[in-house]
């Protein structure tokens, strides 16, 4: 077997000599016949200098490693965490009453740049007066969460599934979703609806490319867009094994969200934009997101948002068997209110709220967090 084995690998490698020769052959054939007055061997040194360079660059594009939590060189594990389907761990941090005390439990799931210590904000008194057990959770990549290489909204929806299962939170319970975490959201409603008592989501980030929306005005609306922020979308969709080189390059327009310098033009999103950077909070936020790998976080966060949605997109969705709330401000800097609403009117089935004067962190609006806590725990079918 072993001898099998050896000629195999053998018989491997000179097929592979013999079509890198034969792919060399045509490629001097063709550089011939374009520069005819060109000698052979000027052909081969500029054929091999272009495979050189070819191949630099390739491994300039390659993102480093992630450095996984509890392993060798990685970052320690602090956090409480649970094992899901596929071997991976997810961190995890929890509020509000006790699990054996709750009458209801809620999973959050954060939004770009955000961890496990993020929630809507809801009062203790609140959490207290309805009996709410609230989890949130690193997404895939983020925090102490392990990478997911493979990560899709469909495996966004199965985290979630798996969370609830390993933390005993029986057949169904609540999502509250913010911003780009949203799409976990929208895969919940197509992957496992039947786990749901009930969906929020808060401001959730939109592709400007699904099929559903109008194609004029999400152009136009995406042309309004910082420069950065299109040609980061563009990579993320085209090329988005382009992305981390990309974003990595300070001559090339990259993402004004990422580095924190776009304003906003809602007042409270912009002093809470301009005071967590003169504090430090923002880059010890990212940070903390970013400790395994910035590839597995929030680059990985913009291919699956912003990349092709292949199996589903949102207008694509049917009416599913538990009451769904969007809350979206009419000043979000991020997140086009015309597109939301067009979203919202199409599917039908989704109780819009629109929230005059709000911006984009909705969970920064005072008050805000309970509202959409009781709104959605106070729905006929979620009781």
């Amino acid at each position: 077997m072993a001898a099998g084995a050896a000629s195999t690998g053998n018989w491997s490698r000179a097929t592979g000599a013999m079509r890198a020769a034969m792919v060399l052959w045509v490629c001097l054939a063709y550089m011939r016949g374009v520069c005819e007055d060109w000698s052979p061997l000027r052909l081969l040194v500029l054929l091999v200098a272009a495979t050189l360079v070819a191949r630099w660059f390739l491994n300039a594009v390659r993102p480093p490693p992630s450095t996984p939590c509890g392993t060798p060189g990685g970052p320690p594990v602090t956090a409480p965490r649970v094992r899901l389907r596929d071997g991976r761990y997810l961190a995890y941090a929890q509020s509000g009453v006790s699990r054996d005390r709750a009458r209801f439990k809620v999973v959050y799931s954060h939004g770009f740049s955000g961890s496990r210590m993020d929630s809507p904000r809801a009062s203790q008194e609140l959490l207290e007066e309805l009996g709410v057990y609230m989890v949130a959770f690193d997404r895939a990549g983020y925090g102490e969460s392990d990478p997911d290489p493979r990560r899709s909204p469909e495996s966004a929806a199965l985290d979630i599934q798996d969370l609830a299962d390993a933390l005993g939170l029986g057949d169904k319970f609540h999502l509250v979703c913010s911003s780009l975490g949203s799409h976990a959201g929208w895969a919940a409603v197509r992957y496992i609806p039947h786990r749901l008592a009930g969906l929020a989501m808060m401001a959730p980030v939109i592709n400007y490319r699904w099929r559903g929306l109008p194609r004029g005005l999400a152009r136009q609306l995406y042309g309004r867009q910082p420069v950065g922020d299109q040609w980061s979308l563009r990579v993320a969709y085209y090329a988005p094994w382009l992305l981390h080189w990309w974003m990595s390059q300070p001559w090339l327009p990259t993402s004004t969200v990422v580095d924190g310098s776009a304003p906003f033009p809602n007042a409270l999103d912009e002093k809470n934009r301009v005071m967590a950077l003169s504090n430090c909070m923002f880059h010890s936020r990212a940070r903390l997101a970013t400790q395994q790998g910035v590839q597995e976080s929030f680059y990985r966060d913009m291919t699956v948002m912003f990349g092709r949605w292949t199996d589903f997109e949102p207008t694509d969705l049917e009416k599913p068997p538990f009451p769904v709330h969007l809350f979206q401000g009419d000043e979000d800097g991020v997140v086009p209110v015309q597109l939301q609403r067009h979203i919202c009117n199409k599917l039908g089935w989704v109780s819009y709220h629109e929230l005059p004067g709000a911006g984009h962190f909705l969970s920064a609006v005072p008050g805000l967090g309970d509202r959409i806590l009781s709104t959605l725990l106070s729905s006929p079918a979620s009781a």
